[in-house]
């Protein structure tokens, strides 16, 4: 995995997690968190009993007591600090996306044609506006017209600007960027509120997280196990008095407490919430906690071949002549194919004609009209005033065209194809009226290091499949120096939903990366549908996470981030129910050896007196809080295994690490507190 990115926090989050530690003391709050709010009620009745000593009946010591006390409200506070400075960070984070959130003068084109200047705020979607060189885009839109230079550094944080044109899958523009060169003519996607920006700086506020269904499931086994000791503890007294070994109320309170998981109930949110805020560390937007821990889980990987693996600026590198049909003849019948497009493609289709000799003048055909590429079809071209048709398009599909207008074949139209299809171009079959005269040879090429990143996700376990609307020859061609494990060629989005569909038949989860409004319905169907930035509208929507820097292999950070989330969770989990039993040892023998010496046998860790047995437990369950604060945020180290060492693994490190360190701790504060005669 590619070097993580790290960011130190700034002093004045950590003092604003402390103040939202003590607002979380409220118990409305504290409820949502069944564990630490039985903590809070145990600091409450300590908190009686140091200042009643005789609440409950019977003597107790007050001081003994109001230590109790102290130290389950510093628990309390830890775990609280713990989830606030994980919120804290995402917080932060939005406060820098509402810098780029300004009310921005917008110059907005009226009915009339006439230039308005309004706020930013009264733009509507529909409305259409221009944007000059130096001017920030007001909202989110698409480009209908130009091409421009924008800087979306105060989005992406990458200060390189990228080039947005109409047409194709790079017109989409996010508001609050800046255009630096050109002007350009935007139509609004959105109403106020519903941008893009907005969307993320609630994104990006941890506080608004969802719990995700495993987090849910084991929240709920957290709440079982409290349930359990607290019974556990509450037959504890009456046993006790049985034998006529009273047990203090603030002795059965530190037991409950030192019991229940209160490690990973204390950090379970911080977890979650630190895991989101990991993603948006790598300039990817997730949609819910959900989607990031879908992510760990992930089986396959479909990815759009397109602006994924290839750069996606496929361009007009030759014309090619099929049949008896000459090259000037071709030259100009393909320029005039795409005087009506307005895709990258298309322009670079006519430059191409134009530095080949076609005379621009030609190309100025009064009363044509032109006719839009559609999925169905897979071609476009223009009618001209006088009845004659130009197509160019998919091969096969340019041939069924001629074929049901009673035309031929050329017979070297498949060789030349497949020869253009093999060097990993896309040959796309140029008709004039009922004749194929050639073929637009169309070059894309690999994004670097795609090779290598395919192969870190093989040794995840996780298989690559790479969707194209090109040929099976083409497609081989790409798949082949991608490095990819499958691909589907001649796919339309239709075969990407089904593939994506078989895939979950099997019982597989699946992310699909895409940039074009085609990928919008197959995104919505993924388990994590990544959304690049530079792409469409439709599928930013479509998605659950998008990906600010638009590079397809980030899915390798995400789906990384997602198994170190889901196993932080589950080695603090382990470490946290590890714990219970040294506190066990500790606190147990201290409780009965006074009534019944013989249990000091279970006193293995030779602790003083049962006071400082109780309280050095105490305090440990309370100081390891904090000190797992910053496993908890960044995460456990992840790296590429099969899942028998990776849990073998992890029951050395937080199982039997997670009963060692206890042992070690718990004696170690007990000589502290003999030593400094604070027992």
């Amino acid at each position: 995995m590619s070097k993580t990115r790290t960011a130190a926090l700034p002093k004045d989050i950590y003092r604003q997690a402390l103040v939202e530690a003590f607002k979380k003391l409220d118990p409305r709050v504290m409820m949502k968190n069944p564990v630490m709010f039985v903590v809070e009620v145990g600091f409450v009745i300590t908190l009686l009993l140091t200042i009643f000593p005789g609440l409950f009946g019977g003597a107790s010591a007050p001081i003994y007591n109001g230590v109790v006390s102290l130290i389950l409200f510093v628990t309390i506070l830890f775990a609280n600090f713990a989830e606030a400075l994980a919120e804290g960070r995402g917080k932060a984070q939005a406060a820098s996306l509402k810098k780029t959130k300004q009310d921005t003068k917008a110059r907005r084109i009226a009915k009339d044609g006439s230039i308005q200047v309004v706020s930013s705020t009264e733009l509507r979607k529909g409305d259409v506006v221009v944007v000059d060189t130096g001017e920030l885009i007001p909202s989110d839109g698409e480009i209908i017209e130009g091409v421009a230079s924008v800087d979306e550094s105060a989005i992406t944080g990458e200060s390189a600007p990228v080039i947005k044109e109409a047409g194709g899958d790079f017109s989409s523009v996010t508001g609050g960027t800046r255009v630096v060169s050109d002007s350009i003519r935007v139509r609004v996607t959105t109403d106020p509120g519903e941008s893009f920006l907005d969307r993320m700086i609630s994104l990006v506020e941890g506080a608004k997280r969802q719990k995700t269904p495993n987090e849910i499931a084991l929240n709920t086994l957290l709440v079982s196990l409290t349930l359990i000791f607290v019974i556990v503890c509450t037959t504890l007294s009456p046993i006790a008095n049985y034998v006529h070994a009273a047990i203090p109320v603030a002795t059965l309170v530190a037991l409950l407490v030192c019991l229940i998981p209160t490690t990973i109930g204390g950090l379970l949110s911080a977890i979650g919430i630190a895991g989101m805020d990991r993603v948006t560390q790598f300039n990817v937007i997730a949609m819910s906690g959900k989607a990031v821990e879908a992510s760990g889980d992930i089986n396959t990987i479909i990815l759009d071949k397109t602006g994924t693996i290839t750069f996606g600026n496929r361009m007009a590198a030759e014309f090619v002549a099929v049949g008896k049909a000459t090259r000037e003849e071709l030259n100009k019948a393909a320029a005039q194919s795409s005087i009506y497009d307005e895709t990258p493609e298309g322009r670079s289709i006519i430059e191409l004609a134009k530095k080949l000799g076609v005379d621009a003048t030609e190309l100025a055909l009064p009363g044509s009209e032109g006719v839009e590429f559609k999925a169905e079809t897979r071609m476009s071209g223009t009618n001209l005033v006088n009845g004659a048709s130009i197509r160019k398009g998919a091969v096969d599909a340019i041939k069924q065209y001629v074929l049901a207008q009673g035309g031929s074949i050329p017979a070297d139209l498949e060789e030349k194809a497949a020869k253009i299809a093999t060097a990993g171009g896309t040959p796309l079959a140029v008709a004039a009226g009922a004749n194929i005269i050639g073929l637009i040879y169309l070059k894309d090429t690999v994004k670097p290091d795609m090779r290598e990143r395919f192969e870190e996700l093989r040794r995840m376990g996780i298989r690559t499949v790479m969707c194209t609307g090109d040929n099976p020859l083409t497609a081989a061609t790409i798949a082949r120096e991608a490095g990819v494990d499958d691909f589907v060629a001649e796919a339309k989005p239709e075969d990407k939903i089904a593939l994506i569909r078989k895939e979950q038949a099997e019982g597989k989860l699946v992310a699909m990366t895409g940039d074009g409004t085609n990928d919008a319905p197959a995104l919505a169907q993924a388990d994590v549908g990544l959304a690049m930035n530079s792409g469409t509208v439709a599928a930013k929507e479509a998605a659950n996470m998008v990906d600010l820097d638009s590079d397809p292999t980030k899915i390798i950070e995400v789906v990384a981030i997602g198994k170190q989330l889901l196993m932080t969770r589950g080695a603090l989990t382990t470490f946290s129910i590890a714990n219970d039993v040294a506190k066990y040892f500790a606190i147990i023998p201290a409780m009965f050896m006074l009534a019944i010496p013989q249990m000091s046998a279970l006193n293995i860790m030779g602790l003083a007196t049962p006071q400082s047995a109780i309280l050095s437990a105490l305090i440990f369950n309370a100081i390891i809080i904090p000190i797992l604060i910053p496993l908890a945020m960044k995460g456990v180290k992840y790296s590429p295994m099969s899942a028998t060492k990776l849990l073998s693994r992890n029951l050395i490190i937080y199982g039997l690490g997670g009963i060692v360190v206890p042992f070690v701790a718990i004696k170690l504060i007990d000589l502290l507190l003999v030593g400094l005669n604070l027992v």
